[in-house]
């Protein structure tokens, strides 16, 4: 039993000295390593004796020579192997859908303040191609960075919607039917009434930062909540897209009604 662990720790301590060390140039010195040794091996066998001393003398310098030479390498090699117990401690991963939340409330956390105005649209299970196809197509990773850079004033793909579908932004500049309920107060315009007709239609979640206030506004399954706070913001995302659970009808606020 002892034997065999010790098989396997010598197998393991190779193998990942063989995958640190891919790629890189000292693995090509090694790869000449084994074959000058495999040349000093078939000089010592037929019997060369000067080519065997003067390869010994070439090992015994070369060592020296190449630790000077390849320190960065072995450097890299080394805080590999030095971070390897992290391959025994279970990381939690983040998903798709809390890299999409964290994604919205900081890009509503830069746009709001600055009144930018946007629209964002996530396709859960009735599909949004009928809306897809009017867009611009992107095919991008969700990242807060880009959904800013869309709805920058003045550029080619503010107006619209953002289409998001998966974990990508599938479209940018995207037509949704706006609602027909006569309802609605004045105070919100085109964006917010496309945000309600989305939701009467489907079953997609959709946010809304107005321009003229900077308020965060969502409309979804035919509810609408508007001026929300980021931090009530952030908790209708995470139980749209990560408890699964709607929310209470209590937190919806009617059409059109003020929140206080």
């Amino acid at each position: 039993m002892v034997n065999l662990l010790d098989i396997a720790i010598v197998a393991w301590v190779i193998y990942r000295l063989i995958k640190s060390l891919m790629g890189t140039r000292v693995m090509t010195l090694i790869q000449g390593v084994i074959l000058f040794l495999a040349i000093r091996f078939v000089a010592q066998w037929i019997g060369l004796t000067t080519v065997t001393w003067l390869i010994n003398q070439v090992v015994t310098y070369g060592v020296i020579a190449a630790v000077v030479i390849f320190a960065p390498e072995i450097r890299g090699f080394l805080e590999k192997f030095g971070r390897t117990p992290q391959y025994f401690i279970q990381t939690r991963q983040v998903s798709n859908e809390e890299k999409m939340i964290t994604a919205f409330v900081e890009a509503a956390k830069y746009m709001s303040p600055r009144k930018i105005g946007a629209l964002v649209s996530v396709e859960r299970t009735q599909t949004l191609q009928e809306y897809i196809t009017t867009g611009i197509p992107l095919d991008a990773d969700i990242s807060s960075q880009l959904l800013i850079n869309i709805f920058i004033p003045n550029t080619p793909l503010h107006d619209g919607a953002v289409i998001i579908k998966g974990d990508k932004i599938v479209t940018a500049s995207s037509y949704l039917p706006l609602t027909e309920s006569s309802g609605i107060s004045k105070e919100f315009g085109t964006r917010h009434r496309a945000a309600i007709g989305l939701s009467e239609a489907t079953d997609a979640f959709t946010f809304v930062l107005s321009e003229e206030t900077g308020g965060i506004s969502v409309a979804y399954k035919g509810n609408f909540q508007h001026d929300l706070s980021y931090e009530a913001f952030e908790l209708l995302l995470r139980e749209v897209f990560v408890t699964g659970e709607e929310a209470p009808r209590t937190l919806w606020q009617k059409l059109g009604r003020k929140k206080r």
